[in-house]
């Protein structure tokens, strides 16, 4: 495989896992597993995550101003990904309900996903870049100690 296509892959992987890793923490925050927040609580949710993080890193004023353009990229990539309403697990069931497995349907699914990453990837790129750069090499150094942890900031208690 070509190094271009398997970087492309990696970083197409890596992602999925980012946007399908905030869209389970939003699905799951005080609805139950499965069920989509409101609009309210998903602002909620939202300002308590910036807190959080902007309490761990001890962020300035310009800092934090960078993680709220963050994750408005981030949520702006999730609601691509997740289109017009349509339910991902109803989407997958519907590849299975007849007697063959729809691969045309799969296919125009996940080119309908890769698009919307394709379109939103490069802003949250961009955002990331900026708000960690931002940061100080302590900021940082907290930053990567958390990503090696189980479960970073996120984890209840």
């Amino acid at each position: 495989m070509k190094p271009w296509i398997k970087r492309s892959l990696f970083g197409l992987f890596g992602a999925s896992l980012l946007v399908g890793g905030l869209s389970a923490c939003g699905l799951q925050h005080g609805h139950g597993y499965g069920t989509a927040m409101s609009a309210e609580d998903q602002a909620q949710f939202r300002g308590k995550m910036m807190e959080r993080v902007a309490s761990k890193l001890d962020l300035n004023a310009e800092q934090k101003q960078r993680l709220g353009v963050l994750a408005d990229k981030l949520q702006e990539q999730r609601t691509a990904l997740m289109g017009k309403g349509a339910d991902p697990r109803a989407q997958v069931q519907a590849l299975v309900a007849g007697d063959k497995f729809d691969r045309a349907r799969a296919q125009a699914w996940v080119t309908e996903k890769t698009a919307a990453l394709n379109s939103k990837s490069p802003e949250v790129i961009v955002a990331m870049a900026d708000f960690f750069d931002g940061l100080n090499a302590t900021q940082q150094t907290k930053v990567r100690e958390a990503m090696q942890g189980r479960h970073g900031w996120w984890r209840r208690g």
